[in-house]
């Protein structure tokens, strides 16, 4: 089954015949020290601080692959609304969630 992700409220050539309930996935993550450490001098010289981007990125892949796959246990064919949401939980660290509204599509 393949779910389809979209930002807006509604799938383009579909119509929502059913609203599951919200879908979310979430994960925190940290680099490991010596990569903090080398964002650390970064922040000393200035630009961007890969190390994170990275970190990020990952993080965001992550939420989202939980949250298709708890849209699938809720047997939906499509996420609507998709978000993210980002906190920081420790200096090094934080929490992404993606979440959505999980529906059934015509």
């Amino acid at each position: 089954m393949s779910v389809i992700v979209v930002n807006t409220d509604f799938v383009p050539g579909k119509e929502i015949v059913e609203v599951l309930g919200l879908a979310k996935g979430n994960v925190i993550q940290a680099k490991h020290l010596g990569k903090d450490i080398a964002a650390g001098f970064r922040t000393i010289v200035g630009g961007e601080i890969k190390e994170y981007t990275e970190m990020m990125s990952e993080a965001r892949e992550i939420a989202l692959k939980r949250m298709v796959e708890k849209a699938e246990e809720m047997g939906a064919d499509a996420v609507v609304n998709l978000r993210f949401m980002t906190s920081m939980v420790m200096s090094g660290a934080a929490e992404i969630l993606a979440y959505g509204t999980a529906v059934k599509l015509r």
